[in-house]
């Protein structure tokens, strides 16, 4: 009879072992991970394909569908944030955007250049401040000041969103 009650402790203990993550906390884990596009709240933009981020990010569009002017804010070389965007929308190297900007500012392919910035919360308020503005962040650095734009139809920690930061291994 004592044996019992042990024998249901131990199948109770491993099913509360084996339950699955809530989705909720999934989300909130992959998003964590996920880097943002953010714009101005007041911009109508509500969702880019990865092929018109990636010409937005290159410079080779100057201006939204409302006819604001397109400001780019990015973070400095080297950061975790701005090296996704440049593997997974740019898909260059950093001395590859440079050139690219450079050569492009003096053929007149490239129509805008980016403001960098040195931290998140710079960035935000840049593109707080500014209606045309558009950037990137870690998901966890948006705050309600500033919009986050779906990307093929996603939001950071939807499981198909395409922009996840890898960590550096330290």
């Amino acid at each position: 009879m004592i044996r019992y009650p042990a024998i249901i402790l131990v199948i109770l203990t491993t099913a509360v072992l084996v339950e699955p993550m809530p989705q909720s906390r999934v989300q909130a884990a992959r998003a964590k991970q996920s880097l943002a596009i953010i714009v101005n709240r007041e911009n109508p933009i509500e969702n880019l394909s990865m092929a018109d981020l990636r010409t937005v990010f290159l410079g080779g569009r100057s201006h939204w569908a409302n006819g604001r002017r397109i400001t780019l804010v990015m973070m400095e070389p080297g950061q975790p944030e701005r090296d996704t965007l440049l593997r997974d929308v740019c898909r260059m190297s950093e001395s590859d955007l440079r050139r690219r900007y450079l050569q492009g500012l003096l053929t007149g392919e490239v129509l805008v250049s980016p403001k960098t910035l040195a931290s998140p919360v710079g960035v935000r308020k840049f593109v707080f401040n500014v209606p045309g503005a558009i950037g990137y962040l870690r998901s966890e650095d948006v705050d309600d000041s500033v919009k986050i734009v779906r990307i093929d139809g996603h939001l950071p920690g939807d499981a198909e969103y395409p922009l996840k930061i890898a960590e550096r291994a330290e």
